[in-house]
């Protein structure tokens, strides 16, 4: 039997993972219209995310205001737009969105994250993209694709879904297994 040390001596070269470089996908999604805007960027900074709102406004010139569900990353802010387009047009940009920030710890319930779903398994797969240049030819196909063919998200959880997989009842929730008779007020949580 080999010495278990001797093994580790040994060069390992087989399958070693080489990281080349990151980027980043902003992904966003009118889930019922089957409009989707993915745009991949070097990183996911403030002035990058600024010109990703404006790229989704731009469709919606004759909107008096957009609906817009995002997570709560530090460059996901009003400072962000007004610093890369100075008060007067940042303001305006920032004020034509209506902004819902998803809650902490409910990613999963975000449509978004379906659309990054997508975005990956669609448009990334198990391939290796070698510069952001290929990455970003990459998402404008698959972009154009799924625009062209109207790909929406058909979304069927509904508040009365989510009571039922949480096990709430009326406005009240158990505290846990031990303490099944004790029951506590509980807010509207899930929103259809």
């Amino acid at each position: 039997m080999e010495d278990v040390l001797a093994l580790y001596e040994k060069p390992w070269s087989e399958n070693e993972y080489k990281r080349c470089g990151a980027a980043n996908a902003f992904c966003g999604v009118e889930p019922q219209a089957g409009r989707h805007f993915t745009r991949a960027t070097p990183d996911r900074s403030s002035p990058e995310f600024a010109d990703y709102l404006l790229e989704i406004a731009e469709p919606y010139s004759g909107a008096d205001t957009i609906q817009l569900v995002m997570d709560n990353l530090r460059s996901h802010t009003r400072k962000a737009v007004v610093e890369r387009f100075g008060e007067k047009a940042g303001g305006w940009l920032w004020d034509r969105f209506t902004v819902h920030y998803t809650p902490k710890h409910g990613s999963w319930l975000n449509q978004a994250e379906i659309e990054i779903s997508l975005f990956s398994r669609q448009c990334l797969g198990q391939q290796r993209i070698s510069s952001l240049g290929d990455l970003r030819r990459e998402a404008r196909a698959w972009n154009r694709r799924v625009n062209r063919d109207r790909v929406t998200i058909d979304w069927r959880f509904t508040r009365r879904k989510g009571r039922q997989k949480f096990g709430y009842k009326r406005n009240h929730i158990t505290r846990s297994e031990t303490q099944s008779a004790s029951l506590i007020s509980m807010p509207e949580i899930l929103c259809s």
